[in-house]
């Protein structure tokens, strides 16, 4: 998967984040996202903090390809989402993440925060607990460096 992103000259940057400098997504919720009840469905916010983490991967320099070279992967090991407001169809969205905890061995968190363009509410934060795996096994095994240089002490 290839992401490039750029921001849309919004107000993203004078949102009240939870951390100083979050890694930044701009989203716009589709029909496609809508659920019955007519909001942005749970799982849609999901697949965006899925989306998000990726992007933030590629530009700390870590891709799936190196992934799969290192026999490495940062595995969920939980995961919890407190889900704050409603969006709707058409709303902009700016979803923030940042890493925070690790520990230069087995394990990381990833924060998300969703936030809505026209006002600044934050609609959703989440957080995932993540342990570096060997993907040949799916054992818990140490990090390589490039993890470490990447997601422990990002630039």
């Amino acid at each position: 998967m290839a992401y490039t992103f750029a921001l849309r000259p919004s107000k993203a940057a004078m949102f009240s984040w939870d951390t100083p400098a979050p890694f930044m997504l701009p989203l716009t919720a589709q029909g496609a996202d809508i659920d019955g009840l007519g909001h942005t469905n749970n799982t849609v916010y999901v697949q965006w903090c899925e989306q998000v983490a990726w992007a933030h991967s590629h530009r700390l320099g870590l891709g799936i390809d190196d992934y799969r070279r290192l026999d490495r992967a940062m595995a969920i090991r939980s995961a919890s989402y407190d889900y704050l407001l409603p969006t709707f169809e058409g709303e902009r969205l700016t979803l923030g993440t940042w890493l925070a905890g690790g520990d230069g061995r087995l394990s990381m968190r990833r924060h998300f925060q969703l936030v809505r363009d026209d006002d600044g509410a934050t609609v959703m934060r989440g957080h995932w607990d993540l342990v570096c795996i060997e993907l040949g096994s799916g054992k818990p095994k140490r990090m390589p460096a490039e993890f470490v240089a990447a997601y422990v002490q990002p630039k």
